[in-house]
């Protein structure tokens, strides 16, 4: 096992560690188990809102879980220049669901899976292999507030699933709270005061925990809180079919993606710090081109057979800070896991079952995780002079406005109040810009130290 890394938290194991193999398969679970219903809500409440068929939305949430599974293997080992060699679970973004749904009713999904699959090769792809050139425009203090502004925005989203999901007709009821504070509750006390795998594992026992309570709650009172009839209704197997949808390409529905994949590839960066953060440092130019690659291509990939954008996953950021459990192997090993489930249908259906408020506490626990872990890469990498704080104010003040109230930009075009009322990108850019043209130690226009940093980095990994 690893020790305390400077600056960064308590490593249990180090990138290139492999835990036991019992110990490995339990924690490459809890990973799976923290973000398969986020991300298969994306598939959900795109193919509702455009009005797909049960066995339609079932499919494209296969396709979800099989590609985020690929994905996430190939991030962890992978294949030639693609995939970054770290522990980042790979998954279908909430930053795509909007233009998704939008784009769908006016022309169709086919026009949306065309524009995933052109702009997922040239935006993601070309960022990744021009990263070095653009790599002075995210030093830690820009990457630090995407990552910030990711876990804050993902709270509202973990508290609708603790008070049992958006739209559930029970939802803020009693059992859902007292479920999702038990989910928290238990995962707190095991990390805080247990050690060895039961400090490992304390999300997914925490999840286990809420998960029988829910049942228990179900048979118990009457109370239909677990339905077990999804998997009654789905097959044993099922492969992936090729243009099921189409693929058409829609100029405006590209324009749009494009700028998508321009945000998405900000928020990898961010989570890829966030991860490497752990060992109190930042990606190397390797590792930023690989992860930005695997988010690309496996993205367009993904979009022939009908899965939506495949990104790196917040939460699971979350579990590697809180758990200090940072083997790539143990990520691999829940990519397998998740895409077996993408090929069993019936499988996934099973895990479906664990309802919403379970998986809330977990996520909210998680979400605090990642703004934490932002936190600490802005505080450790950059001062906190006048300059800096502006930077931090300005960008954090204008996501969290336009978070906490989309509706002040009605007044706005569609397109742009689409496009703006996205926090994730209203931070990113504020950042970005604010950094780029304000003088001072972090700017890549006036800081001359830059090429001496780009030069010792290069010394350091000649791949580079």
């Amino acid at each position: 096992m690893s020790s305390n890394t400077d600056g960064g938290v308590q490593i249990e194991y180090g990138v290139d560690e492999k835990p036991p193999l019992s110990k490995s398969l339990l924690l490459g679970v809890q990973h799976i188990a923290v973000m398969i219903v986020p991300a298969t809500a994306v598939a959900y409440i795109v193919a509702g809102d455009v009005g797909l068929s049960v066995a339609d939305t079932a499919y494209i949430v296969q396709m979800v879980m099989l590609f985020s599974g690929i994905a996430t293997m190939i991030q962890a080992y992978t294949i030639g220049p693609v995939g970054a060699r770290l522990p980042i679970v790979m998954g279908s973004s909430f930053t795509f669901v909007g233009a998704s749904v939008s784009i769908g009713l006016d022309y169709g999904l086919a026009a949306v899976f065309g524009a995933i699959l052109v702009t997922g090769f040239v935006v993601e792809g070309l960022i990744g292999w021009q990263f070095k050139r653009i790599k002075p425009f995210f030093p830690p203090l820009v990457t630090g507030l995407v990552v910030v502004i990711i876990g804050l925005y993902l709270i509202p989203v973990a508290m609708d699933y603790a008070a049992g999901g958006a739209d559930a007709a029970d939802f803020g009821a009693l059992h859902n709270l007292g479920l999702a504070g038990l989910v928290l509750l238990v995962a707190v006390v095991l990390n805080m005061l247990t050690r060895g795998v039961t400090r490992l594992l304390s999300v997914l026992i925490s999840i286990v925990v809420g998960y029988v309570a829910a049942i228990a709650l179900t048979f118990g009172t009457g109370l239909e809180i677990v339905d077990f009839s999804p998997v009654g209704d789905a097959a044993l197997i099922a492969f992936p079919e090729p243009t099921r949808f189409g693929l058409e390409f829609e100029p405006i529905a590209i324009a749009t993606f494009a700028v998508l994949f321009l945000v998405s590839a900000m928020e990898t960066v961010g989570d890829m710090s966030g991860v490497t953060a752990a060992e109190g440092r930042n990606p190397t130019t390797k590792e930023f081109r690989g992860g930005l690659f695997n988010d690309g291509f496996l993205s367009s990939i993904g979009s022939v057979f009908a899965a939506f954008p495949i990104t790196s996953f917040s939460q699971n950021v979350g579990i590697v800070n809180f758990t200090g459990v940072m083997s790539r192997h143990v990520v691999g090993i829940g990519g397998g896991i998740l895409a077996l489930l993408g090929l069993s249908p019936i499988v996934g259906a099973a895990v479906t079952t664990i309802p919403s408020s379970v998986f809330g506490g977990a996520v909210l626990l998680m979400a605090g995780m990642v703004a934490a872990s932002g936190v600490r890469l802005i505080i450790t990498n950059a001062s906190l002079d006048r300059r800096n704080m502006v930077i931090v104010a300005v960008s954090l003040g204008l996501g969290l406005g336009i978070a906490t109230t989309p509706e002040a930009l009605s007044g706005l075009p569609s397109d742009a109040e689409l496009f703006f009322g996205q926090p994730v990108i209203v931070t990113a850019l504020s950042a970005l810009l604010l950094n780029t043209f304000v003088p001072g130690p972090q700017s890549p226009l006036f800081d001359r130290s830059q090429p001496e940093q780009a030069e010792s980095e290069a010394a350091v990994s000649s791949d580079d």
